[in-house]
């Protein structure tokens, strides 16, 4: 079983003020190398603080009008850094005093960390997103997976012809594909060890469109012998946007408040209290490895919570977001999905799943959706023809051809989690030190190495803008995943994390 991780308790002393960034402050020494523009690098850098401040003070009040936290956090920095490019402020001054960690996008293109023989800013080349002879990191890439992959998608089109399917022409079931269908059907069982047929697994446009799809779909399957509204348990703290798409669709929401010292997941315990008090829940959604918090469910804990389902003496629909498997350790990860090779718990469960993430694959929008049981499936169905009818047909080629990239060079999706591995390190590291120094903090939470991010607690006298004022660093506050502002979620996805000089362990 798979043990929670350990939280780091920090100091209480008396907060003094950040007069520079969070890179800065970490030794980011570059400016002070050119000692004949150092003075004029100060004034911008002082400036820049200035502005943040400022910006602080203009976007507090619409997060606490609660418009979209994350993206008002992401604009607030976009628009800051537009401002100080306008100011004609030198690059160097702005990448050090103003850092996005709000959204969890990994960019490719700014990747730069090095480890041992391992040369991760490489990665945009050997994924296919750098162009042939795009300078990256200093040096022109290849493109030889760029244009590998394009090559592949031709490849997938004549295949798809020989097997009766035509993507450029209108397809009835609107879900996608066969053959690719079959090739992730087979996947899953090779990989995690759920064995579903093809017909029972659906394409999506990331995992979001996975989700509304799935919402649409499910709707009258689950108002059969119940009255009215039917209603779906949410988790908090957790990934709002499904929240949003259910009361769009009609469902009422139950959300569940997690508590610190069960890692932020539900117990057994709360979910029988709320099936029991609520006869109008019929579905419970769950991120296996949650966003934003970092902590995963083990294979013990999703048997536990799946058996209290079972017993609540009505069908209860569990939907598995699956976004964030991929992004940890693989044998943990094959732990949790092993829940689910029982046929009563498959049964019961759909699947939400992408490659964004796993992948980096953030723009792409390559998802997919699949369920245990056939009927079901049938009613999905419905969410697909009445929301995208047909989808797009040059994406199923490049998703095609993505599917074999990863199956032909799985050290690609290796080399990755690697990645993710070293930025939450270096992440934590960098926060601990700055609460060291500021006293930040209330916790900064270790995690259970899945996910691109880190969920930490603020001191009682701080939110995410007074730590973006004092440190650069801008993060999303907890209401954004219907938690408590006391905590900020971090992303190590957008911009790579400086090395403080010693690896943090477990």
């Amino acid at each position: 079983m798979m043990t929670n991780s350990d939280e780091v308790s920090m100091s209480s002393s008396t907060c003094t003020p950040c007069k520079t960034g969070a890179l800065a402050e970490l030794g980011i020494e570059r400016m002070r190398q050119e000692s004949g523009v150092e003075p004029a690098l100060r004034e911008q850098r002082q400036r820049v603080v200035a502005l943040r401040a400022a910006y602080a003070e203009r976007y507090r009040p619409l997060v606490i009008q609660g418009a979209a936290p994350i993206r008002v956090m992401a604009r607030m920095v976009l628009e800051l850094e537009q401002e100080c490019r306008a100011r004609r402020f030198a690059e160097v001054v702005i990448s050090s005093e103003i850092v996005n960690r709000t959204i969890g996008d990994v960019d490719l293109r700014r990747v730069v960390e090095r480890e041992g023989d391992i040369d991760y800013s490489l990665l945009a080349d050997e994924v296919g997103v750098a162009l042939p002879g795009e300078v990256i990191n200093g040096r022109p890439a290849s493109g030889a997976t760029y244009l590998w992959l394009r090559e592949q998608m031709m490849a997938a089109e004549r295949l798809l012809l020989e097997n009766g399917f035509d993507v450029r022409i209108y397809d009835v079931s609107g879900v996608g594909n066969p053959v690719l269908r079959r090739w992730l059907s087979d996947d899953l069982a090779e990989q995690w060890g759920i064995v579903l047929p093809p017909q029972q697994l659906f394409l999506s446009i990331g995992a979001m469109d996975g989700v509304h799809k799935t919402l649409l779909g499910l709707q009258q399957v689950l108002r059969l012998g119940r009255d009215g509204q039917v209603a779906i348990l949410f988790p908090a703290p957790g990934f709002n946007v499904p929240e949003w798409q259910a009361v769009a669709l009609g469902y009422r929401l139950h959300r569940v408040q997690t508590r610190p010292e069960d890692c932020f997941k539900l117990t057994p315990e709360q979910v029988a209290h709320e099936l029991t008090k609520y006869p109008d829940i019929g579905a419970i959604y769950l991120t296996l490895s949650n966003n934003p918090t970092a902590f995963a469910y083990s294979e013990p804990e999703l048997r536990a919570l799946a058996q209290v389902a079972q017993s609540s003496g009505r069908r209860i629909l569990l939907l598995a977001d699956i976004a964030y498997i991929g992004t940890g350790d693989p044998e943990e990860d094959r732990a949790r999905m092993r829940a689910f090779a029982s046929p009563a718990i498959l049964r019961d469960t759909i699947f939400i799943g992408s490659f964004s993430k796993m992948g980096t694959l953030t723009g792409e929008r390559f998802g997919w959706v699949a369920t245990g049981d056939p009927e079901i499936a049938q009613a999905l169905t419905s969410g697909w023809m009445n929301s995208t009818a047909s989808l797009p047909g040059e994406w199923q080629l490049r998703y095609m051809a993505y599917f074999q990239l990863f199956h032909q060079r799985p050290w690609l999706l290796t080399k990755i989690r690697r990645l993710y591995a070293l930025r939450r390190t270096r992440l934590i590291a960098q926060l601990q030190k700055l609460n060291d120094e500021h006293n930040l903090f209330a916790e900064v939470y270790l995690d259970d190495r899945a996910t691109v991010y880190n969920w930490s607690r603020l001191q009682a006298s701080q939110d995410v803008f007074s730590l973006f004022e004092r440190t650069g660093i801008a993060g999303v506050p907890g209401s954004a995943f219907g938690y408590s502002d006391d905590y900020v979620r971090l992303s190590v996805g957008v911009i790579p994390v400086p090395e403080i000089g010693s690896e943090l362990t477990r």
